[in-house]
């Protein structure tokens, strides 16, 4: 029984019924997507063998229609948690979206994940009380720093909720991937 040998985008050989080789960064199979939802805008950031490849700050119908996050691809989303205070109407409408965003990827037969911020913060800070800054200040020591525009680092230009995000996707790149490099940050 042989088997047709065709290639990757990459230019790596795969088998007939293999879509892509697995490892490389056209690969879908190596892409996490994080995302931070809010009622009317949501940011994005999408990691392909730990690095930034895309990432945004949309509106939520327009993320909407990213059909290539939905399909094949490991969606993590930040999901709403109660600590028992009073709540306005837009972490409601965060909630709707939230559902959306859940069900377009199922439809789409994509893996979508919800993650509580309490959880990414004891996984990247070791502690349920840090602050933005300080998952942000564990995000550039994991990844390395933002760099200027002359020489742009692996983190130059995320900026506002895009943190959040990409806090999200490297969360998710753990469970997924686990950390393998020395200095404990995703494979690159």
């Amino acid at each position: 029984m042989s088997r047709e040998i065709h290639y990757c985008r990459c230019g790596q050989s795969i088998f007939g019924d293999m879509t892509d080789c697995g490892d490389c960064a056209e690969s879908v199979d190596n892409v996490v997507v994080g995302i931070d939802p809010g009622p009317e805008q949501s940011a994005f950031v999408c990691l392909s063998n730990g690095r930034v490849f895309d990432r945004g700050i949309v509106t939520n119908e327009e993320l909407a229609k990213f059909d290539g996050h939905w399909s094949s691809r490991q969606v993590f989303i930040e999901m709403i948690a109660c600590y028992g205070m009073a709540v306005g109407a837009s972490v409601f409408e965060t909630c709707v979206w939230i559902g959306r965003f859940t069900e377009l990827s199922r439809l789409a037969g994509g893996k979508l994940s919800r993650v509580f911020r309490r959880d990414i913060k004891l996984h990247l800070c070791n502690s349920s009380r840090a602050k933005d800054g300080n998952v942000r200040q564990a995000l550039i020591d994991r990844l390395g720093p933002q760099g200027t525009k002359k020489a742009p680092g692996p983190t130059y230009g995320i900026k506002s909720h895009e943190w959040a995000a990409l806090a999200v996707a490297v969360y998710g790149w753990d469970q997924l991937f686990g950390r393998t490099t020395k200095h404990g940050g995703p494979p690159i």
